[in-house]
């Protein structure tokens, strides 16, 4: 077999990397005797575009042999939580409705995302995490919204 042909297998069965995510910490949800625990796992990202926002995502990740080899589709459940860190500045290239955070869920097909939406309005950032599929999507969602504030003493 060529080099190449062993690289991208290789490449197809290693676990998804979450893309500029660093991993908080996780909880077992079930014991897998031989592999992997099915866990939650809490992850944080800043903004890439608004400096001074710092996201939090609790989503489920399946474990066994299958979830060890990244070959199992995790579920569409997750959470976010988004806060004022710092100051807020934001890009002058930040469009409504922008993905901020995207990461797969299964081999194929299915991918978690964070949207950005501004409220102009009211002055809010809002977050929505859900999970997409090419077939089959998933309704579970959550939000999360940022007030944007002043930082510091007035």
């Amino acid at each position: 077999m060529s080099r190449w042909f062993l690289l991208a297998l290789a490449a197809l069965l290693l676990p998804p990397l979450p893309a500029a995510a660093e991993i908080i910490g996780s909880v077992d949800t079930n014991f897998q005797l031989l592999a992997r625990d099915d866990d939650i796992v809490i992850e944080a990202f800043d903004d890439p575009k608004v400096a001074g926002v710092t996201c939090h995502l609790s989503r489920a990740r399946r474990g066994g042999v299958k979830g060890s080899l990244g070959l199992a589709e995790d579920t569409s459940d997750a959470s976010i939580a988004c806060r004022q860190i710092g100051p807020i500045r934001m890009d002058e290239k930040m469009q409504d409705k922008e993905v901020v955070f995207s990461q797969k869920t299964s081999l194929l097909f299915k991918k978690m995302q964070v949207v950005r939406f501004l409220d102009k309005k009211r002055n809010v950032l809002v977050y929505l995490v859900y999970s997409d599929k090419l077939v089959d999507g998933s309704p579970k969602n959550s939000i999360s919204s940022v007030p944007i504030m002043p930082w510091g003493k007035p």
